[in-house]
């Protein structure tokens, strides 16, 4: 049986003594494959839909259209999710076994009544809402295709994602990451034989993704189900607190509200991209979008690492660590987008064409759009790794109120009304330009926050409690 301690809830002391660099290899690594493996999960339904022959432009586009709505499932997934994983760390580490199992089931529970819920709601009224997240006649039929499977099975992908954030933090970070392999390998494999083998064209791409996260759920639920494990399901099976629901739904709302920040974000940029560009420009946005999230993912497995090292250092009032594991990290997130900028520069025909036929006659307009979106969009990206690993700083540090400001402040106080201005003026290049602004503001106002909480930490020593400032450090 496995050791519990292992469970987020108690952190070994080498957190608190072995050297910084060593630390972040060791929790960042499998955190980077995870999320990588994700974002290419997401890619390889892009890149085989975008090769369609005749249709592969429409197609991305339709596909581009419904990430509000996935974002928005997300969200819902997030919300149940996160708080669950969060009290189930707690828990394991209080060797509390009995009410790490009853979140478990209400995990369970929560996601198959939220999960049914959005699939009965979106079903009946999908074509009006892809309608106003930016679809037109001509691309509505893509995306209807698409989103009508996923929502079906929009069940099964909250209890996937939920449960392997739960197999995570109770100790088997590589039977997670193992799952997540598993869904992006199986995908890349079941995609062509759907889309082009069987002649699905993007129905296909829907129902291999679905087909993947229901054989990696089967694992999953067997997985949870061995009573030889200290963390299992219960019996009954289906079980449910309001006392449980009402603490894993607050600790899940900051996720919430960021991801449902990103679905209100979407649906106004694809709103203005075909008011001022048309549906090749939403396309164009679909393929910069995906093909940034590769680098966002590996940066969020850096976050990943950094979590237990700067909670633990912090909890223990080592506050030259923590400043000296921000600074680490800090500085590989900001290669890694770096390294996404020079691309988006110097290749950015190398980055679409990943996506979609460039010399196919149906792609010229957005063969046209897209390198040019993806140089103007990412022309601030540089910087942006920076902002990424502040907002998660904060959260490690329990300072929930700034993470959630700066993360949601990018997208809501810049980004947003700068889409709907600049555009008044220059079009659709006001529509990208918006972009590298929110983000050099963003960062701007990540430093702000940095450098105060940086010199309450230059005024405190090591051991000393943050209260001696007049109140806690926040």
């Amino acid at each position: 049986m496995n050791n519990p301690s292992t469970g987020a809830g108690t952190a070994p002391t080498e957190l608190g003594t072995k050297k910084i660099g060593t630390l972040l290899r060791m929790y960042a690594v499998p955190g980077i494959i995870a999320q990588t493996a994700a974002s290419l999960y997401n890619m390889v339904d892009s890149i085989y839909i975008g090769h369609i022959p005749g249709v592969g432009a429409a197609a991305i586009s339709g596909l581009a259209v419904t990430f509000p709505l996935m974002n928005l499932s997300i969200a819902l997934g997030t919300l149940v999710g996160v708080g669950g994983m969060t009290m189930i760390s707690i828990l394991l580490g209080q060797k509390n076994y009995d009410s790490a199992r009853q979140v478990l089931s209400n995990v369970l529970t929560l996601n198959v009544v939220i999960g049914a819920l959005f699939t009965a709601i979106v079903l009946p009224f999908l074509d009006p809402i892809l309608r106003f997240f930016g679809a037109s006649d001509a691309i509505l039929p893509f995306a209807r295709d698409y989103m009508f499977i996923i929502v079906l099975g929009n069940v099964f992908s909250h209890l996937l994602h939920g449960f392997n954030g739960v197999i995570r933090c109770s100790g088997h970070p590589r039977t997670a990451m193992g799952l997540t392999l598993f869904t992006v390998i199986s995908n890349a494999i079941l995609d062509p034989v759907f889309i082009f083998g069987l002649g699905m064209g993007i129905r296909g791409a829907a129902l291999a993704t679905i087909l993947c996260q229901i054989l990696a759920l089967i694992y999953t639920l067997r997985f949870l189900a061995d009573k030889n494990r200290f963390l299992h399901f219960p019996r009954p099976l289906f079980q449910f607190n309001w006392r449980i629901a009402r603490q894993s739904l607050a600790i899940g709302v900051g996720p919430f509200l960021m991801n449902t920040a990103a679905c209100i974000v979407a649906m106004f940029i694809n709103q203005q991209l075909r008011r001022y560009g048309g549906d090749d420009a939403i396309g164009a946005y679909g393929i910069i979008n995906r093909f940034t999230m590769l680098f966002v993912m590996i940066c969020m497995g850096f976050n990943q690492g950094l979590q237990p090292i700067a909670g633990y250092n912090y909890g223990a009032r080592q506050y030259g660590r923590v400043k000296e594991i921000f600074i680490l990290t800090a500085k590989w997130e900001m290669i890694i987008t770096i390294a996404c900028f020079l691309v988006s520069e110097l290749f950015p025909e190398f980055a679409i064409g990943l996506f979609v036929n460039l010399n196919d006659p149906a792609n010229a307009r957005l063969a046209e759009i897209a390198p040019r979106g993806l140089r103007i969009m990412n022309a601030g990206f540089a910087l942006v790794g920076f902002g990424i690993v502040t907002s998660n700083f904060f959260q490690c540090l329990g300072m929930v109120k700034t993470s959630i400001f700066l993360s949601l402040s990018r997208q809501l106080l810049f980004l947003l009304p700068l889409i709907y201005t600049l555009p008044l003026m220059l079009g659709e290049d006001g529509v990208w330009i918006s972009f590298p602004i929110s983000d050099i503001i963003s960062v701007i106002v990540s430093v702000i926050f940095i450098v105060r909480i940086f010199r309450k930490f230059n005024r405190l020593q090591d051991g000393q409690s943050s209260e001696i400032l007049g109140g806690s450090i926040q």
